[in-house]
């Protein structure tokens, strides 16, 4: 979900050597076209390899340059808009900066004129507060020839998970559904808040809360969702609402999202102290309706998807965002109350106390929780996600959500 900017000479360091992208462009465009019937599998392996750390250094460039046009040559329009993107959020949300450490390569294979192409990318990111994070990744790239010249048409990052199980005990209930009484953390994760639940086969999430007045002095940013899959696999189907800060105000839109592809805003106003309730719902096998209701002003949103879903956990999550690169620091939310919190399992709907739901914390780089959830409410359904007072830039390897209106 989502990221920020201030200009910065990058240079890459470790194996990758300098940035020098008008000579990487200028190479890639005078090498021959790395087909089966023109070079061997080792030589069209090397151009593909070639072509993602190229890109690699562009987005770096891109970044620390402001200008995004040294992407294009090694990325497809829709893949280009998606990195420009990344990078404004990236600018938005509290980075400075980000280098590429080093690659490592998995499997490379080529079929006519696709190829796929595994690397584990290590990258050091700066925070507008001067902290840095390094993190590895595992990126699954898949390109196409476009007139001689191969170019990334997509990039998902499968090895990214949200939640680190704990001891999996059952969540607390108690007698007052507005509690803040932190609850007994079963999970914890780098950027999820909230509650999770797994086991059995989930076709259907509802859940209601009040869009939370964020403070505009952090800059930062969060979100508020729900969604289906996520936990231990590596597909996702969510929606939900998010406010990022920056420039001294702050921005509140709502969103879906199907990994692997890239979120998009979508036509719902939401504002500081809105009801919005969201359900995702699977109609019939793959087909899925995202309905999203700002109960304030009685606005309303639907769409309908197809989308291969393992259907294999519900969540209800308090997020610090990320895009491409990192995690957004998390932003002064204060607290947001969850309610109506219920989700088809096996045929069946239940509360989140039915259903088993763990709780989840968010945890910062030296272990600290950042965002809290309470205690389960007496009915069940209903609790809160508070932000403690712990620094907010956000613990390394959460799953990385890209958004993108």
């Amino acid at each position: 979900m989502r990221k920020l900017l201030i200009g910065l000479a990058i240079v890459l360091t470790s194996c990758v050597g300098p940035v020098d992208i008008d000579r990487a462009v200028q190479q890639l465009r005078q090498q021959p076209a790395a087909t089966p019937t023109t070079a061997t599998a080792d030589a069209t392996a090397e151009a593909v390899k070639q072509v993602i750390e190229a890109a690699d250094r562009a987005q770096q460039t891109a970044f620390a340059t402001g200008d995004p046009s040294v992407m294009r040559v090694t990325a497809t329009p829709d893949y280009y808009d998606e990195l420009t993107q990344i990078n404004s959020d990236l600018a938005r949300g509290g980075v400075t900066g980000f280098t590429l450490v080093g690659i490592e390569w998995g499997d490379v294979t080529v079929s006519g004129t696709t190829a796929a192409a595994t690397a584990y990318e290590t990258w050091r990111t700066t925070y507008s507060d001067g902290s840095q994070d390094q993190r590895t990744d595992r990126n699954d790239y898949a390109l196409v020839l476009d007139s001689g010249a191969w170019k990334i048409q997509a990039d998902a990052q499968p090895s990214a998970q949200g939640v680190t199980p704990g001891s999996r005990t059952a969540p607390q209930t108690q007698p007052d559904t507005t509690t803040t009484t932190p609850a007994r953390i079963s999970d914890t994760s780098g950027n999820w808040s909230g509650y999770v639940a797994s086991s059995g086969t989930y076709t259907s999430v509802t859940g209601t809360w009040i869009v939370p007045q964020v403070g505009s002095t952090t800059t930062g940013a969060d979100a508020t969702w729900v969604g289906i899959g996520g936990v231990s696999g590596t597909d996702l189907i969510q929606a939900g609402t998010q406010a990022t800060v920056s420039g001294g105000g702050v921005t509140y839109e709502a969103w879906i999202e199907m990994l692997p592809d890239s979120s998009h805003t979508v036509s719902l106003d939401v504002a500081p102290g809105d009801s919005v309730t969201v359900s995702i719902t699977e109609q019939t096998s793959g087909q899925w309706l995202i309905a999203m209701m700002n109960n304030t002003t009685k606005a309303s949103y639907q769409r309908t998807v197809r989308y291969a879903s393992s259907r294999s956990s519900a969540e209800w999550i308090q997020e610090a965002p990320s895009a491409g690169r990192g995690i957004i620091p998390l932003d002064d939310f204060g607290t947001v109350r969850f309610t109506g919190g219920s989700a088809v399992r096996d045929g069946t709907t239940q509360s989140l106390s039915a259903l088993g739901a763990t709780a989840v914390a968010m945890i910062n780089r030296a272990g600290q929780a950042i965002a809290q959830p309470s205690t389960l409410g007496a009915d069940g359904s209903s609790f809160a996600v508070t932000r403690t007072s712990a620094p907010g830039t956000v613990q390394g390897g959460g799953r990385t959500f890209r958004r993108r209106p």
